[in-house]
């Protein structure tokens, strides 16, 4: 068991899934506000100190999505300063456990830290129903194929 600060965006339903599994998995945690957060280069750069900074962001961040924030095209400066101007664009959760920073939620990589009580993936992103939910078939109901009997 470990006590783990976690930040999250809340109302992520990708969290929301993996504070699930590491309380099922018996570890006690800390929720934080990603968002909300007082961050500043030094301790957010804690989490990502052997990374590259293409890994520290967000992939589904809109920003990122939309190509108008590149990445790969930044150096760890230029990074940092827009995590720190745009915290919907940090990768998550960050989270601290037994005083070792993580940021992700690798699930191999977190029951290899910390003990996960399943090595079922989460994901990383905010979990999302379809906006038009698809029958057996396969077709949303406004397309699928009238029934003959």
């Amino acid at each position: 068991m470990a006590r783990v600060t976690f930040w999250e965006k809340p109302g992520c339903a990708g969290n929301a899934l993996q504070k699930r599994l590491l309380e099922a998995s018996g570890h006690v945690l800390d929720v934080r506000n990603l968002l909300s957060e007082p961050w500043t280069a030094e301790r957010l750069g804690r989490f990502f100190a052997d990374l590259p900074p293409a890994a520290w962001f967000n992939r589904a961040s809109p920003r990122v999505r939309s190509g108008e924030i590149v990445p790969e095209a930044l150096d760890r400066d230029a990074a940092m300063a827009a995590l720190l101007a745009d915290p919907l664009l940090i990768r998550r959760p960050l989270m601290v456990a037994d005083g070792q920073p993580m940021v992700g939620f690798e699930t191999d990589d977190v029951a290899a830290r910390i003990g996960l009580l399943s090595n079922q993936p989460v994901g990383e992103g905010c979990a999302r129903a379809p906006a038009h939910p698809r029958p057996a078939g396969g077709r949303p109901p406004e397309t699928a194929a009238p029934v003959r009997g």
